[in-house]
């Protein structure tokens, strides 16, 4: 009998790395597969195996998802471009996914979607991951979501995103600095993804995932600052400056800012009731603090 074998699309991303490793320290067999295979950090091994693919492509994804047991769809687009939307990334190709894995017989499907997905939502990425989840379950019923919050580790993510806006001389809130977030470690998510392939009771089932602690916006800057033990003045500004901030930056190539995520600060980010947790998965999550501090 053959190792079973995990391919976590989305691989070099920030959270797919934490999969990956994750994965491969508990013993399994892991094919990257992703657009720019080079990039994966870790050697090619016995245990990991690199092969390109494109979402957006069913032949690259069948060559790509043959063969495995499990597959962890965590590829994301944060930025809309010319050629790429969220619509294509997180709906269609969720959908690729879901439709290549029910063809070939795999056991698990895992698709990272994010907290508060709604097609409700006033943001096209937040509308494109709700909708994506429904396209995923339409094909493959028994896809286990996955919803992290904020994403961070010590240099990454939402930490690395404090750090720089502590640099500045004077901080700019988001509106008065209230928004409520649950920021997650990202190795915390990860470890979910390996008890939801190793628990047969997760399929079919969504978990929001926040981190061990809830913060305000404001709160978070003051814990980077006392870390730092520097102070600096902060500076409420309305939501339509940053609208606007974000409209102005969408000319630039790779824009730091862009609307969608500034509809996110407008809302609570943590997770809700009628899903399961870190709890359900017999994990107790890091808090940002805890992160900050490791």
């Amino acid at each position: 009998m053959t190792d079973p074998l995990v391919t976590v699309l989305g691989g070099t991303g920030f959270l797919g790395s934490f999969i990956v490793n994750e994965l491969v320290k508990a013993g399994y067999t892991v094919r990257v597969a992703c657009r720019h295979p080079e990039r994966v950090t870790l050697a090619a091994s016995e245990s990991v195996e690199k092969v390109g693919c494109d979402i957006l492509d069913e032949r690259s994804l069948s060559r790509a998802l043959k063969g495995s047991t499990a597959i962890i769809n965590a590829v994301a687009l944060y930025n809309e471009t010319r050629t790429l939307t969220f619509d294509q990334i997180h709906v269609d190709g969720a959908q690729s996914v879901a439709r290549c894995a029910r063809e070939m017989g795999v056991d698990r499907l895992i698709l990272i979607s994010g907290i508060g997905a709604s097609s409700e939502s006033a943001s096209k990425y937040v509308r494109a991951r709700a909708r994506g989840e429904v396209a995923a379950r339409k094909v493959f019923r028994d896809t286990t979501i996955l919803r992290p919050s904020a994403l961070c580790d010590r240099h990454g993510g939402f930490v690395s995103a404090l750090e720089m806006v502590t640099q500045l001389p004077v901080i700019p809130l988001f509106g008065r600095g209230t928004t409520q977030l649950q920021p997650v470690y990202a190795g915390d998510v990860a470890a979910a993804v390996h008890r939801c392939i190793e628990m047969p009771g997760t399929a079919g089932k969504t978990f929001e995932l926040g981190g061990g602690k809830t913060y305000t916006y404001l709160e978070c800057v003051n814990l980077m600052l006392e870390h730092k033990g520097t102070r600096r003045a902060k500076l409420p500004l309305p939501f339509g400056c940053w609208h606007a901030l974000a409209a102005l930056l969408s000319l630039l190539p790779e824009p730091p800012l862009n609307r969608d995520q500034v509809i996110l600060m407008e809302n609570d980010n943590v997770a809700g009731s009628g899903c399961g947790t870190f709890r359900d998965l017999s994990i107790e999550p890091l808090s940002l603090q805890d992160v900050i501090r490791r």
